[in-house]
């Protein structure tokens, strides 16, 4: 019997995955392929990018290439396409985006303007293509960011951590019915901003890592819809921040790319098996950078890379993860 929630576009989604046949990574020869879109977004970091399963397609919000923006683009697969909106957020960085399957919406939350961390919510609806700010009546405190993901068993849009400009967080919130609702798990991760956050679908966890914090982030932790959990691999991801991550069905492993690890930004691939982390070998690879958007686009089958920055110049290249 079908569950009642199962029939939005995400859940029908996560059903495919699990039945789905997987390449075995370690059958496998990850390559990443430079995409050549005729039209493309302004080079910038830090923005929101997530994929909206009503319309099967990518949306990237904002970001900052020496000024604060708040352009919104769609990905379909070929090209990026900017989209004109009646009314959109204000210019930030560092605002996330996650996909809430209840509501059939993408959820954007806070960031940072360049005078004020910020804590505002909305609201993005790829059917009509427009943004609604929402006035909850709790809310997560200003802050920038925070991790943003959709929750494994309701699949809700869940919020995780930020840094408030004074003190990083370690709270986790769940958006539902158009208000944020505080979580109180027995157990949570250390306080931290810009880490590794992806929705494992074929595990059903979501999983941390790494990330900015006054306490140690090179830690690895999976969230049930429930509790958070410490997890104990053998190889242990390196101390990355300012790093994004997605899950690939077609390797059946979260997938972890380029960051920084203190000493610059990096361009280095690395999976998360379940257990253990993995130091992937792809045949090339996109130039090192941080602060970059990541997306894995359903409709066309590719796991995307958009701009971030590689500690000199703003990108604005885009790049796919194939197996060869």
């Amino acid at each position: 019997m079908v569950n009642h929630w199962c029939k939005s576009a995400w859940c029908l989604l996560v059903m495919l995955i699990a039945f789905n046949p997987i390449i075995p990574l370690a059958a496998a020869t990850p390559n990443w392929v430079q995409l050549s879109p005729i039209a493309s977004p302004p080079a910038r970091d830090v923005s929101g990018m997530a994929y909206d399963a009503n319309i099967q397609k990518v949306v990237m919000f904002g970001g900052y290439n020496g000024a604060y923006l708040n352009d919104t683009w769609i990905f379909d697969g070929t090209n990026w396409t900017k989209v004109n909106t009646a009314t959109a957020p204000s210019p930030r960085t560092s605002a996330m985006l996650a996909y809430d399957a209840a509501s059939k919406k993408l959820i954007l939350f806070g960031g940072y303007n360049g005078s004020q961390f910020l804590g505002d919510t909305w609201v993005w609806d790829g059917s009509s293509s427009t943004w609604t700010q929402a006035h909850p009546t709790s809310s997560p405190s200003a802050r920038a960011g925070a991790m943003l993901f959709t929750d494994p068993k309701n699949f809700h849009a869940d919020l995780y951590g930020g840094f408030d400009g004074r003190f990083y967080q370690l709270d986790t919130w769940q958006w539902v019915a158009g208000n944020w609702q505080q979580l109180q798990p027995s157990t949570s991760p250390y306080a931290r901003a810009w880490g590794v956050v992806a929705l494992d679908l074929k595990r059903k966890i979501t999983v941390i890592s790494g990330g900015l914090g006054d306490v140690r982030t090179d830690n690895t932790w999976t969230w049930d819809g429930a509790n958070w959990t410490m997890q104990s691999p053998a190889t242990a991801l390196p101390k990355l921040f300012n790093v994004t991550a997605d899950y690939d069905p077609t390797f059946g492993v979260v997938v972890v790319f380029g960051g920084d690890d203190g000493n610059g930004a990096m361009n280095t691939s690395w999976a998360w098996l379940g257990t253990n982390w993995y130091l992937g070998q792809p045949l090339q690879s996109p130039p090192a950078r941080e602060f970059h958007g990541m997306a894995y686009d359903f409709a066309s089958q590719q796991l995307l890379v958009f701009g971030g920055d590689d500690g000199v110049n703003y990108l604005a290249d885009t790049w796919n993860l194939v197996s060869q």
